[in-house]
């Protein structure tokens, strides 16, 4: 059994998303598909010692609607990565383990400037992968030039060619799916639960869909317990 996962990139992903790709062996950044405005492409949400923020990517307006995920370009001139990384330091400075994730925010946001949306959105999630001792091997749909005529026919075919008969996908995905395509093509499809047990956050109350950030800068190295230990063992 070969377990995959297809998802669009997003920026500075939640902890859910780091938990599909832990138990996948393959996972494809589906950028392939139409770009939608007011998504997680570009932004995400941080939880500072009052209330909740978003911190969102610029990207230039120009014919969105025409734009692929992977084709979206990042408008640099208001020097996003710099205000983004003194946003987080400042948020953050009462967390117990931010001066441990320093280097890896300076890696983020100061190794270079950014001009696709993409890229940068699939670079910071193989970093993070690697901070959580994360190991998959990842693949760019655009790059895989696999066709289909429904969205799911493209996901089998995407699973033929990396030779992959097991599928995670989220538990919205549900309500689209069909099924009966991918019984017919002998691919199991297996629908996350994503259950989690809270962490000591720098405010009440605890939101779970916040960056991953957020669960690192809080908890160190016990962040992988926040995700997926707590189903092994006691913490």
């Amino acid at each position: 059994m070969k377990k995959i996962a297809l998802f669009q990139s997003n920026y500075i992903p939640w902890k859910g998303y780091f938990d599909i790709i832990n138990d996948v062996d393959v996972f494809v950044f589906y950028d392939d598909v139409q770009y939608t405005k007011r998504d997680w492409r570009n932004r995400n949400i941080i939880k500072p010692k009052t209330g909740t923020q978003w911190l969102i990517v610029p990207v230039v307006n120009d014919k969105l609607r025409e734009k692929k995920i992977y084709e979206v370009e990042i408008d640099s001139k208001s020097q996003w990565q710099e205000k983004h990384l003194k946003t987080l330091m400042l948020s953050y400075s009462k967390a117990p383990y931010i001066n441990q994730y320093t280097t890896l925010l300076e890696e983020i946001y100061q190794g270079k400037i950014w001009m696709n949306l993409a890229e940068m959105n699939v670079h910071f999630t193989k970093l993070i992968c690697k901070e959580l001792g994360i190991v998959a091997d990842f693949h760019n749909l655009q790059d895989l030039n696999v066709l289909g005529d429904k969205d799911g026919e493209r996901v089998i075919n995407v699973c033929k060619k990396l030779g992959c008969n097991y599928v995670i996908n989220g538990p919205a995905a549900q309500d689209f799916t069909d099924m009966s395509l991918f019984d017919e093509a002998g691919i199991t499809i297996e629908f996350k639960n994503y259950d989690y047990p809270t962490y000591r956050q720098l405010n009440l109350p605890f939101v779970h869909k916040v960056s991953i950030l957020d669960l690192l800068i809080n908890t160190g190295h016990e962040a992988p317990y926040y995700i997926w230990g707590w189903k092994e063992k006691d913490i």
